[in-house]
């Protein structure tokens, strides 16, 4: 709704409309917003700070620029853990300092709602006959002022929704860079343990071939000790391409480039936990602490506050009211005023404003029952991730314990009886591909490992896709099988 107050030439427009000014100044007083020191980024570093243990920060100045870049010189110093490794991406990431400033452009969206429409003042003058009018008109949008608290306040919710988004950005770049640096140490081990089987499987094939020319290695076992060692030849291509791609992917999250792609990581991926972590309330933990679902809250929060705007105004805008005042000037110099007033009523027979408040009711529905979706579907994640890292690590441990260990002792007896010739060097030849085998699978299950409790994280505090990766382990028995055997 538009009121339109004319003012006459002689007198003062702040003067004659002093109580509806006083109005504007404590409806601007009440709703206004302010751009806070931080840009909203308080919220976000609390959540980074008790979640991931980690600092952020939003580049804004050369200076912070520079004191960043040092701070990641000083990590890339030493080899990487996860934990540095995180710390880097969360500093040096450019993909993440643009969610930050999207931070920064939903304050000033806050701000803008929270200020009252700019009031347009105009004078216009017509001559004509030998009469001279002057009209000043000072035009306000009441509808504007009168719902400022309420669009403030929805403001403000919008607001809180862009830092808990800002924050899950912050979330889901750490996950990501925790499974590629799982990923890539354990495909560096991987390399470091096909690299030895080469050297075993090259010095078998060198000596069935010589066995052969003096006679006594038929054909068949030479090819078959030849394609031993050409299947490793390939595994270990492929575990070294495999290893550069996720260093790569691991550079790209840590936003690397030039000069600090060199930075060291371990050959070996860290041992295992004494014991697995015992979450009997895994359930409230994730309901609870997930920043995705605060978010979703927080719009059912919003859209409820918007479906009361929207019944309060339904019939606002139903009548626009003008009010008018002319200074006329006659030839003879004489002047005189004219007032008046215009209104204009729309008659609402066929929208009363009822389709407005169909949908904001329905779009209020919609929130709520994704919202409950959303909560179901999170006790149903937080519940299949903290089963898989109990069983990932199960396995994990299981070959740390007995399957290694077990096939160390058969690898030594076997050994002890080649050497006393109870055995003969095929035998030995079959127990090597087997041992190489389950040390590759104990690799995979201790990768897997880490993998799962890097989703059991995600899944509790979000920053995921909400899907959490299967990983394929190739068997001990599929592995060693593909040697053939004597």
């Amino acid at each position: 709704m538009k009121i339109i107050n004319g003012v006459p030439s002689h007198q003062s427009p702040l003067r004659r409309h002093r109580p509806a000014l006083m109005l504007a100044v404590s409806l601007l007083l009440s709703g206004c917003a302010t751009f806070s020191p931080d840009r909203g980024m308080g919220v976000v570093s609390d959540i980074a700070g008790h979640t991931i243990k980690k600092d952020v920060v939003a580049i804004r100045s050369v200076d912070e620029a520079q004191h960043a870049d040092d701070a990641v010189k000083r990590l890339l110093r030493r080899a990487l853990n996860v934990d540095t490794a995180v710390q880097v991406a969360l500093l040096n990431n450019r993909g993440l300092q643009a969610a930050y400033n999207e931070l920064a452009l939903a304050e000033t969206d806050l701000v803008q709602e929270s200020l009252p429409p700019n009031p347009t003042f105009s004078i216009s003058r017509i001559a004509g006959g030998g009469a001279v009018e002057i009209e000043r008109q000072v035009v306000g949008d009441i509808l504007a002022l009168a719902t400022l608290p309420f669009r403030s306040e929805i403001a403000r919710k919008r607001f809180h929704q862009a830092q808990l988004r800002a924050a899950l950005e912050t979330l889901r770049l750490a996950s990501d860079v925790r499974r590629s640096y799982y990923r890539t140490v354990a495909a560096n081990e991987m390399v470091g343990l096909l690299t030895d089987a080469k050297s075993t499987a090259e010095a078998t094939a060198k000596l069935a071939s010589k066995l052969g020319e003096t006679g006594s290695l038929n054909k068949l076992d030479q090819a078959r000790e030849q394609v031993f060692y050409a299947e490793m030849t390939a595994d270990l291509a492929s575990a070294r391409q495999e290893a550069t791609s996720s260093r790569e992917r691991l550079a790209r999250l840590m936003g690397l480039w030039d000069g600090d792609l060199t930075f060291r990581l371990p050959n070996m991926l860290p041992q295992l936990p004494r014991r697995p972590s015992a979450l009997p309330s895994i359930e409230v933990d994730a309901v609870t602490h997930r920043i995705d679902l605060q978010i979703a809250r927080i719009e059912l929060e919003a859209l409820a506050k918007a479906l009361n705007l929207t019944e309060a105004s339904r019939f606002v805008t139903l009548l626009d009211i003008a009010g008018i005042a002319k200074t006329t000037k006659d030839p003879d110099g004489s002047r005189f005023r004219e007032r008046g007033f215009d209104i204009q009523f729309q008659i609402p027979i066929f929208d009363g404003g009822e389709v407005r408040v169909r949908q904001a009711a329905e779009t209020y529905n919609q929130a709520f029952n994704r919202l409950t979706e959303k909560a179901i579907n999170v006790r149903s994640e937080a519940r299949d991730a903290y089963r898989t890292y109990r069983s990932s690590y199960e396995i994990a441990r299981q070959y740390e314990r007995e399957v290694l260990p077990l096939r160390k002792i058969i690898t030594e007896e076997m050994q002890l009886r080649f050497s006393s010739m109870q055995v003969d060097v095929f035998a030995l030849l079959t127990e090597a591909r087997q041992r190489i085998a389950s040390m590759r699978a104990g690799i995979d299950a201790k990768r897997s490992f880490w993998l799962a409790q890097s989703d059991l994280q995600t899944a509790v505090n979000g920053g995921g896709s909400g899907e959490t990766p299967t990983e394929s382990r190739p068997t001990t028995t599929a592995q060693a099988g593909g040697g053939g055997g004597h």
